[in-house]
């Protein structure tokens, strides 16, 4: 991955001065950059891993951005590896083809489409479609699943280029790819295009207020260059000609927003209302919403740091499952290393046999951590606990499953 970073100077939706820290999580490798064996002992790059808050629009944003190029070339996150997410991903496509009345003649374009988790769907249904995907390696396997994709950053050019070969979109969906854009204002812009004056835009991002609420600083990781509201999404969405005409609050990620957008004047729902006047009594529109969540994030880490003491002092051998960016951000904040868990699972083969970034813990296949015989395992993508822990029971493991965000808890299984 590049070692190239740059400090952010101005916010960069509105152009605004950045104000007070959100918060601040010190200096770490960039969260999904796993490290072959072979590079154990090479020094890692190490980046600034802090929010700040725009003082125009409120957009909570990294203070120091990392080449984007370099972090998705080659990405080692796969939208597959979750079945939960799958079921998400065909049930948002059965509505939006019944709500859209999408059919044959139709064109459905999905931006940062991964593996082709989403868009699979659309092709079973004979539903035109096309995946947007950075990353080369991630792209070739949706292409060997079926799945149109053309291995592109998305943004204004190349909106008007494929409008040009293809024609308008009725349906764009960039369902959380908008915290992984830096240039926000030049990818705005694409989606309207690519949109063009009937199209629907569905973007789907996990919401500030339910990080604040549940203390989700592990989220952040440089990969993460935003962390979005509505307030924030509405006034980039305007920038660009769009209106938000819907919202549907989703349990995914913690708590995320589905906001459906288009250039179209269409009726606003009755949710949309309902979350606008939920985040201006929450008062996202001053200081003190974004105040205190630091001091949280430190008493999160604190409890953690003293439950791994006392259970390393008591003999307890400690694995972790899910070796995802977030358990990352949350390993390293913490300071674990390998000398504190035996290793992490992943059902990601690109992950397997290599070590997480920062803290160089072993990653391995699920059946390798269960022959170590862990005492408790660690979930650390918490936000798929329950399937994890379900699966970890019926595989056969009888010890504590636990998730420390925004407290330890065991999992019941």
């Amino acid at each position: 991955m590049s070692g190239k970073a740059a400090p952010v100077t101005a916010c960069r939706a509105c152009g605004g001065a950045l104000g007070a820290v959100f918060c601040d999580l010190g200096t770490q490798p960039v969260a999904n950059s796993y490290v072959p064996l072979e590079r154990a002992e090479a020094p890692e790059p190490r980046f600034p891993l802090r929010a700040v808050v725009c003082r125009g629009c409120r957009l909570v944003q990294l203070d120091t951005v990392v080449d984007a190029e370099g972090i998705f070339s080659d990405y080692a996150y796969f939208s597959s590896a979750s079945a939960s997410w799958l079921d998400h991903a065909e049930r948002f496509c059965t509505a939006m083809t019944r709500r859209l009345d999408l059919g044959a003649r139709s064109f459905v374009v999905e931006v940062a489409s991964n593996d082709g988790y989403l868009l699979k769907n659309f092709v079973g249904a004979g539903i035109p479609c096309l995946g947007i995907e950075p990353a080369a390696n991630v792209a070739a396997m949706a292409r060997a699943a079926g799945v149109p994709t053309e291995t592109r950053f998305f943004g204004e050019a190349y909106a008007h280029e494929l409008v040009a070969r293809r024609g308008d979109a009725d349906l764009v969906a960039a369902n959380n790819v908008l915290a992984h854009v830096p240039a926000v204002n030049d990818f705005v812009a694409g989606l309207s295009v690519l949109a063009g004056p009937r199209g629907v835009i569905s973007i789907e991002a996990p919401h500030l207020v339910r990080m604040v609420d549940g203390a989700q600083f592990d989220t952040i990781y440089h990969e993460h260059y935003a962390y979005w509201s509505l307030l924030a999404m509405e006034a980039v969405l305007g920038r660009h000609g769009l209106r938000v005409f819907d919202v549907e609050r989703l349990p995914t990620h913690g708590g995320s927003l589905r906001v459906l957008a288009s250039a179209a004047d269409r009726a606003p729902s009755g949710t949309l209302a309902a979350v606008r006047a939920e985040e201006v009594a929450r008062g996202l529109a001053h200081d003190a919403f974004y105040e205190g969540f630091e001091t949280r994030v430190q008493a999160t880490l604190r409890d953690f740091r003293a439950w791994l003491w006392q259970a390393r002092t008591a003999g307890r051998r400690i694995g972790a499952y899910g070796a995802a960016a977030k358990g990352n951000t949350f390993l390293n904040a913490a300071g674990v290393g390998a000398a504190d868990i035996l290793a992490v699972a992943d059902r990601s083969p690109a992950k397997q046999g290599r070590l997480l970034p920062g803290s160089h813990i072993p990653v391995v296949t699920p059946e390798a951590l269960l022959a170590l015989a862990p005492d408790d395992i660690l979930v650390l993508p918490w936000n798929i606990g329950a399937e994890i822990a379900g699966q970890l029971r019926a595989a056969g493991f009888a010890g504590r499953i636990l998730t420390a965000v925004p407290a330890m808890r065991e999992l019941a299984g």
